[in-house]
This record gives structure tokens, sequence and C-alpha cells, in this order.
């Protein structure tokens, strides 16, 4: 063989295997669908806590941020500060794959953190996106974490790139850092007021700097934000379960539009200070926190999750009745729900689903053949409560339907004379640009139907019913929608969006900008 055929040889090996790098890095950054058992439901992107002046701060970060594992299982961070030095941890995986490690609490010394919890693709090239995003500025170190989308975020960035800014991330929350960095206000609080005063969507944000814990929410209050207190100590958090299970005090939902500045001074006290806008608009929160994202021990806007789903059940079984013999949730997102109808209804309610809590995202290879039967792996029928029985089928939601297919002809199989399906939320026909994680227009169940009657053949169900936007309203807020004016965020069920939508006004920017929210 001649001396350069060898050559060539390692030469083409290298580079196919360059390329095939490149081509998986191009599959992960470009948002490539993966193929999980529970990809028929709507995900939330994050959720965020930050405490200040506590010497357990990193402990207590990940207590709050195990509370909050359900708004994003993909990965997790946490930024302390000792007085000296910001350390941080990131990781892919769930908060207790890795900070229930003595030692990686231990690489957190300080006494004030902030954490996040996130949702977003799969992939390793992804670490890059986890929060707390950190950057070394002019004023010090400065730590963000952001639960929400910015609907201007994919503008600012072109803005920023454009006059030689480099981006090390797919997030839009690095814009806020940038921003940060270009206020010319003297101090760091001053810049963060004035960076989020220029962007748009929905978030909830906390950033920790080498004395203060900051914390903001938009200016329609969107995405859900509390302020809580342990032992003197200022905390914020996504949801009121953060602070139960430190045995935290809640104080206040941060108001929308709202921004508390808390500093930590020498002798060791807080001084709390809060910039409220000087235009306030209505609160206008996220009805999918009630309607799913939140978990049901939480207090959201003053209001019970628990109560406004069992509500949501209720006015379902005085909307949609059915004569049936079992009333049966879709666990757990139903159970309240099936709580409420069974309660309205009399029809007796039955755990005739078990699910199994511990499958992980893709234990098996996920070929086609195990897609097939994939819903299983986490869903079982409960044969002797069903077998015979006319089944009421209660769900919190129905995004693409592919999932109640499965469930339906499960039941079936299992022996059930009929099923009925009840869903305790209106049909979705809109995406989302505030956060949730939603699949493209034509995807949605409801827009791929003309009615009901289509729609209910499509799943394999005997009927299809739909709790009504009036019927949400009464169970989450105790009144009918105001059409001039509604009272909460609900453009998936209206296509009434609360804000401008920037990056979607130019037809241009609609894939870039999904390349950009796959990495929130």
């Amino acid at each position: 063989m001649p001396p350069i055929l060898p050559i060539l040889y390692v030469l083409t090996k290298n580079i196919l295997r360059y390329l095939y790098g490149m081509v998986k890095m191009a599959k992960e950054v470009f948002c490539e669908p993966d193929f999980s058992f529970d990809d028929d439901s709507l995900h939330e992107e994050c959720g965020v806590f930050g405490i200040l002046g506590h010497d357990d701060a990193a402990t207590l970060t990940a207590l709050g941020l195990h509370a909050l594992q359900h708004r994003g299982q993909e990965a997790a961070g946490i930024v302390s500060y000792d007085g000296h030095v910001f350390h941080q941890e990131k990781h892919m995986g769930l908060v207790g794959d890795h900070y229930t490690n003595p030692q990686t609490l231990a690489n957190l010394p300080g006494n004030r953190a902030i954490g996040h919890t996130r949702y977003s693709t799969t992939g390793e090239t992804a670490l890059r996106n986890v929060q707390p995003l950190f950057a070394e500025l002019e004023v010090g170190g400065i730590a963000i974490a952001h639960n929400g989308n910015l609907t201007n975020g994919l503008t600012i960035r072109r803005q920023l790139i454009a006059s030689g800014a480099i981006c090390q991330s797919t997030s839009d929350s690095e814009v806020v850092l940038h921003l940060i960095a270009r206020s010319r206000h003297a101090k760091s609080s001053e810049r963060f007021v004035d960076a989020i005063r220029q962007i748009e969507g929905g978030f909830a944000m906390i950033a920790m700097t080498r004395s203060k814990l900051i914390a903001a929410r938009d200016p329609v209050g969107i995405r859900p934000l509390v302020m809580g207190e342990l032992d003197g100590k200022p905390i914020f958090c996504s949801e009121t379960c953060a602070l139960d299970i430190i045995g935290a005090k809640y104080i206040r939902d941060v108001e929308n539009g709202e921004v508390i500045i808390c500093q930590l001074q020498k002798d060791g006290d807080v001084t709390i200070k809060t910039i409220k806008p000087k235009d306030k608009k209505p609160e206008k929160l996220c009805l999918f926190e009630y309607v799913y994202f939140a978990r049901p021990d939480s207090i959201i806007g003053g209001r019970s999750v628990y109560n406004a789903r069992k509500n949501m059940g209720i006015y379902l079984a005085k909307e949609a009745p059915c004569d049936g013999d079992v009333v049966v949730p879709v666990p757990d997102g139903g159970t309240p729900a099936a709580l409420g109808y069974a309660q309205q209804s009399g029809i007796p309610f039955e755990l005739g689903i078990i699910r199994n809590h511990y499958v992980g995202r893709t234990f098996i290879e996920p070929t086609q053949q195990i897609r097939a039967f994939g819903v299983k792996l986490k869903h079982s029928a409960n044969r002797p409560v069903i077998e015979g029985k006319r089944v009421v089928l209660v769900d919190d939601s129905i995004v693409r339907g592919t999932t109640s297919i499965k469930i339906v002809q499960m039941l079936r199989d299992a022996g059930a004379k009929e099923v009925h399906i009840r869903v305790a939320s209106p049909m979705i026909f809109y995406p989302d640009f505030y956060g949730i994680d939603t699949p493209e227009a034509s995807k949605l169940l409801a827009n791929q139907f003309p009615d009901l009657k289509s729609m209910c053949e499509f799943i394999g169900a005997d009927s299809l019913q739909f709790l009504s936007l009036d019927g949400l309203y009464m169970a989450v807020g105790g009144e009918v929608r105001n059409n001039a004016d509604p009272q909460f965020t609900d453009h998936y069920f209206t296509g009434d969006y609360p804000t401008r939508l920037v990056d979607e006004e130019n037809a241009d920017n609609v894939h870039k900008l999904a390349v950009l929210n796959c990495g929130r």
C-alpha cells in the first residue's frame, strides 16, 4: 500500500467523525424533537429560587429547587457568593441527581445564592444554557435566573450582535446581561432596572450581585413570583411550595411590573427597596398555572391551585354531564378535577389508572416499537375498577391528542364498556410565546378537526367535552371572562395575546426564534 493511502484513510476518518459531530450538534441546537414518552403535554420552562443572608443558602436553594422540580426536569443550576468569589454548579438532570451530594453543596459556599430548574430540549451542548447565567461586569459580578420568555429577545439580540456583542448561549436571558453591562447607570440595581425596562414578554426574574438579591416581574404579571422570609432573611421563588419545603413564611406576591431590591448590610441586616411602575397595568396571570403547571399545594395569585382545579371539575360536571359508572382521572394532573367532577355528579371516583413515577425519559432506546406502547410504561389500567364500566375519563388538558388515543385504547383493552372524555380546560388553538413549550398551531388537536365529533372519533372515545372558557374563569376567579379586558392571560385558548409579539411580527424571524427559545 502506498504511504499516502494510510494518511488519506486517517484524514478521511477524522473528517467524517468531525462532520458527524457537527451534524449531531446542529440537531441539538435546532431543537430536533426528542421522542420521549410524555411528548403530548405542555412544558413550563423553569422555576427560580433565591435567598440572601442565610448561612445555609446553597442547601436551602437546592431544597427550593427540589420543590420546583415540576417546572423543569432537564437541568438545574445554583450560583452562590461567599463575600469574595462567586461559585456555580450546573448540571443536566434532576435536582436530586446532583445536589444531594455533600461535595456539590460544599462547592457553593456563602450566605447568598440563587438557583434555577429548567425544561428545554435535551443534549449536552445545552449545558451552556443552564441558568443562572453569570457575568463579571464593570460594577461587579451578577447572576440572573429567569422564568418565562422575552417576546423581543431576538430583536434585541440582533441589535447587540450588530454592535459587537458576543453571545455565548442561545438563551434569551443572556440579552438581559448584555443590557445590564451596557447601561450607563452607576449601581448594579439601577442597571438591572434599566435593562428590564427594555424587555417585553412574560418573565419572573431574580438577580444576585455581591450584596443584593433583586426580584422583578413582567408588567402584566404573566409568570408568578412570590416573596418569603426565613429567619428574617428574604427569599424569592416561583411558587409557595418552595417556601413550604424549607419552613419559610410567605410574605406576599411580587406585583406585576415591580422590582424589589434587597441589600445585605455589613452588620447582617437586610434593607428592602421597592420600585413600582408609574403606569401599572392590571395583573393577568397565566391561566395554565392553575390548569397544569403549578403544584396543587401552591398558592398562586392568592388562590389555592388545588381548589381551582377541583372547581374546574365541578363546573365541567355542570356543563358536560355524563351517564357513567366511575370517574377516573388521568394522573396526576387530572386528579383534582376528577374529584370535583365526581363530587358534583355523584358518580364514584376511582383510581382507574395507576401511574408509575419511576420511569425515566428514555431509559430504553426509543424505537418505533417501544414508542408504540410507551404510554404503558407510565400509566397502566386498573382492570378491577374499570372492567365492564362506563368510564368518565377526566384530564386537565389535551394538546395533540396522541396520548389520549393510547389511554382510551388501554382502558378498552382492560374491559371498559364505554370511555367518555371530559377535559377540565378549553380547547387549545394558539401557540404560546411567554415560556410554555407548545407545538405549532397546526399540530394542536383543536386545529386539526372541524368539530368535536370528528375529534372524538380520532381519539376513539364514546364522547368528548371540554370546559368552557367562562367555566374556567369561574373556577379560578369566580367571574366570567371580561372580553373587553380579560382578567387572566388566556391567549392559548383565544388568541388574545396580552403583549406585543415583536419577534413574531417579522415572518423571517419565526424559525430563528424557535432556535433561540430552545436554549432557555
